[in-house]
C-alpha cells in the first residue's frame, strides 16, 4: 500500500501495487467541523487502495498497518473488520486477510439457484443435507395453505458455487402433492426441474423478501464465514399455472458474497 517494505500489500507483483506514496503515511484528515471517526478515515483510506489490487492479494498485519499510519491497532482492527463485513477483504484463521473477489450479483426473478450462479460464470452444486417430511410449522402452513401439522417435505441444502459455500437453504412442500420429492432429490441437482419434468408443475409467479439476520455458530460453520456477521435472509413462496402454492423456502445467503438487484418501473 506504500514504497516501504512493510506497508505495501504482501508478495504482490509489481503491476498490482497501488502507486508509490511516501514512506510516511497517515489517514487523511477530517473536513473541517465534521466530526469522523479515525477508524472511518482509515477504512475509507484502505477502501481507495484495495479497489487497486487482484482478488486474493494479501493485506499487510495490523501491526504493519498501525505502524504505516500512525494509528493504534484497535483502529486498525475496526477499520479491517468493517471491510471485512462489507465484503471488501476475507479474514481466514492462520492465514491472513485478502482482497475479497467481487460479490455475485443476482436479479430477483424467478429462477433457481442453479440457474442463477451458471449465468454469472461459475459452476453450481448442491449438498443436500437433510430430507425428511414433517408436521407442518404454523407459518410453513399458512404459506402453503396447509393445515398445521400436514405433513410437509422439508429439504436442507447447502449450496455453493466453484465449490466456495454461499447459501443455505431450506425448502418446504406439500408431502402428499409431492410424494418421493426427498428420495428423487438424492439424484438431481435442480428442484424446479424435478417439479417439472416428474410432477408436471412449473412455477409461473413468487413472492419474495429480504431482511438480514446474524451467522449462528452453525450458520457461520457451513457457510464458512463468520459468527455474528450479517446474512441475507431470503423468503420466496411460489405458485403454479392453477395459482397454487408450490413451495416454500428460507434461504440464508452470504451477505459478504450476495449482492441482489431489481428493476424497478413507474406503475401504469
Amino acid at each position: 500500500m506504500g514504497e516501504q517494505a512493510e506497508g505495501r500489500i504482501a508478495d504482490a507483483p509489481a503491476a498490482a501495487r497501488v502507486s508509490d506514496a511516501p514512506p510516511a503515511a497517515r489517514i487523511p484528515d477530517a473536513p473541517i467541523g465534521a466530526r469522523v471517526p479515525k477508524y472511518y478515515r482509515l477504512k475509507q483510506e484502505l477502501r481507495q487502495e484495495i479497489g487497486q489490487l487482484s482478488p486474493g492479494m494479501a493485506i499487510p498485519t495490523e501491526r504493519v498497518l498501525s505502524t504505516r499510519f500512525a494509528v493504534s491497532r484497535t483502529t486498525v482492527r475496526q477499520a479491517l473488520h468493517e471491510l471485512v463485513v462489507e465484503g471488501q477483504l476475507q479474514r481466514f484463521q492462520g492465514r491472513g486477510t485478502f482482497v475479497a473477489p467481487p460479490k455475485l450479483t443476482q436479479t430477483l426473478q424467478l429462477t433457481s439457484y442453479t440457474q442463477d450462479i451458471a449465468a454469472s460464470g461459475r459452476r453450481p452444486t448442491s449438498r443436500l443435507l437433510d430430507a425428511a417430511v414433517v408436521p407442518a410449522p404454523s407459518d410453513v402452513a399458512t404459506r402453503l395453505e396447509l393445515r398445521v401439522d400436514a405433513p410437509v417435505q422439508r429439504l436442507e441444502r447447502l449450496r455453493l458455487a466453484d465449490d466456495e459455500p454461499m447459501a443455505i437453504e431450506a425448502v418446504y412442500l406439500d408431502a402428499e402433492r409431492f410424494a418421493g420429492v426427498g428420495d428423487a432429490m438424492l439424484h438431481s441437482s435442480s428442484l424446479y426441474a424435478l417439479l417439472r419434468e416428474q410432477y408436471a408443475t412449473v412455477l409461473v409467479r413468487a413472492e419474495e423478501t429480504i431482511e438480514t439476520v446474524l451467522a449462528s455458530p452453525s450458520e457461520a460453520g457451513m457457510l464458512d464465514t463468520g459468527t455474528g456477521l450479517p446474512l441475507l435472509l431470503l423468503t420466496r413462496t411460489s405458485w403454479d399455472e392453477q395459482d397454487r402454492p408450490v413451495e416454500y423456502v428460507r434461504s440464508l445467503y452470504r451477505g459478504d458474497r450476495y449482492r441482489f438487484v431489481a428493476n424497478l418501473s413507474r406503475p401504469a
